[in-house]
């Protein structure tokens, strides 16, 4: 079962947070060789379109493909992607799957809150 977090995003800032996967299926320490992780945020459950999707990375790899020395996730999204996003209230979830097995967990889930932006890019 997922853990529910609401986040909050500063439209038009660099967004990362970890998140720890030990004890998350187990409750022994995570496995995570061979998985990848995949997230998206969309408007609603129900919407078709993604509003952005997370790059999702080995808190100890730093790849895209995790390996056995990785305890946890890293999720980001760059300034641009965060700018693109029209402020307001949104829903996210993140899972990883592992494509031997078909296996697929989703490991985080809530709602997001994009704040809107005063200062713009374009102004120094």
């Amino acid at each position: 079962m997922a853990t529910y977090s609401n986040i909050f995003i500063d439209q038009g800032s660099t967004f990362t947070f970890t998140v720890d996967l030990n004890e998350v299926t187990t409750g022994a320490d995570a496995t995570l060789t061979d998985f990848v992780g995949v997230g998206r945020i969309r408007k609603s459950h129900g919407s078709t379109n993604s509003a952005a999707s997370f790059t999702i990375v080995g808190d100890v790899s730093g790849a895209s493909t995790f390996t056995s020395s990785d305890k946890g996730i890293v999720v980001s999204l760059t300034a641009a992607q965060t700018s693109a996003i029209k402020a307001g209230r949104y829903v996210y979830d993140i899972e990883i799957r592992k494509a031997s097995t078909s296996e697929v967990n989703r490991v985080l889930e809530g709602q997001v809150e994009i704040t809107p932006r005063v200062t713009l890019s374009t102004e120094t």
